[in-house]
C-alpha cells in the first residue's frame, strides 16, 4: 500500500484514526504547548495511526509549509484540511503531498461540490466529504470513491458547538446507502469509549483532534480501538 492511498488505510487497519495535527483550537488556544508539530507527529506513528490530518486554515493558526512539513517525514497518508472551493487548491494540495482533501458539503453548493470531487479524482487525491444531514450525504457525487464522514460539530459556529455523537450515529446508514466504503465520524470524539462505540457501530475511521493532539493519550486511545471489533460494512 502506497502512502497515498488514504482509503485503503484506514479499511486495512486496526486502529483507523485519522490524527491531527493543528497549532491552535478553535477558541486560539495554543495546542502544541511549545511542542514541536513533527514530534507530535512522531508520537501518532509510533502509535501506530495509519492516516494523519493537517490543518491548514488560518483559524486554527494553519499553512501550507506545516501540510509540507509533515508530508516530508510522514510514510502514511495525510489529509489537508482546510476550505476548498477551487480546482486550484485542489491542484496545489496535490503538489504539495497531500493524499486526501477535505471538501465541506454544508459550505459548498451542490454544483460544486461535484466540480471538486471529481478535481480530486482527477488529481488522485482522495475526496473527504463531510456532511451533517441524510440529504447532503445523498447529494455527494461518487460517494463510493469518497470517504465521507460526518461531522459532528457545526463548521458555520467555527466548530466551538457541543459535539453530537449521535449524529453520527443517525446518520450512517445514509452513508452506507450513498454507497461509500469508508464512513468516518469527525469531531468531538474525546475519550477511547466513544472510539469504541463509533467503531463497534460500523465506522471504518475517526477523524480526532484536540482529544490527542498533544500526543499523551494516543497509546490509550490505541489500545482501546484494538480491544474493540471493527464493525463489517454489508
Amino acid at each position: 500500500m502506497s502512502a497515498g492511498d488514504f482509503t485503503a488505510a484506514l479499511l486495512e487497519s486496526q486502529v483507523p484514526l485519522v490524527t491531527e495535527v493543528k497549532r491552535t483550537d478553535a477558541d486560539g488556544r495554543d495546542l502544541l504547548a511549545g511542542r514541536a508539530p513533527l514530534a507530535v507527529v512522531a508520537d501518532y506513528l509510533r502509535a501506530g495511526a495509519p492516516c494523519l490530518s493537517v490543518v491548514t486554515g488560518r483559524w486554527f493558526g494553519g499553512d501550507r509549509d506545516l501540510l509540507r512539513d509533515v508530508v516530508r517525514v510522514s510514510p502514511v497518508p495525510v489529509l489537508q484540511k482546510d476550505f476548498f472551493t477551487r480546482r486550484s487548491q485542489v491542484r496545489r494540495a496535490r503538489s504539495d503531498g497531500a493524499s486526501a482533501v477535505l471538501l465541506t458539503a454544508q459550505l459548498l453548493p451542490r454544483e460544486g461540490l461535484r466540480v471538486l470531487v471529481e478535481a480530486a479524482l482527477e488529481e488522485g487525491v482522495t475526496p473527504f466529504v463531510e456532511v451533517v444531514s441524510a440529504e447532503e450525504a445523498a447529494a455527494v457525487p461518487h460517494a463510493g470513491r469518497c470517504v465521507v464522514a460526518v461531522n459532528n460539530k457545526d463548521i458555520r459556529r467555527r466548530e466551538r458547538d457541543a459535539a453530537d455523537l449521535d449524529r453520527s450515529v443517525r446518520l450512517l446508514p445514509d452513508l452506507l446507502r450513498a454507497g461509500t466504503r469508508c464512513p468516518v465520524s469527525a469531531s468531538g470524539i474525546t475519550d477511547p469509549a466513544a472510539a469504541a462505540r463509533l467503531l463497534d457501530h460500523g465506522f471504518r475511521g475517526l477523524l480526532v483532534g484536540t482529544a490527542v493532539v498533544a500526543g499523551e493519550r494516543l497509546d490509550a486511545w490505541a489500545d482501546a480501538v484494538r480491544r474493540e471489533p471493527v464493525g463489517v460494512l454489508p
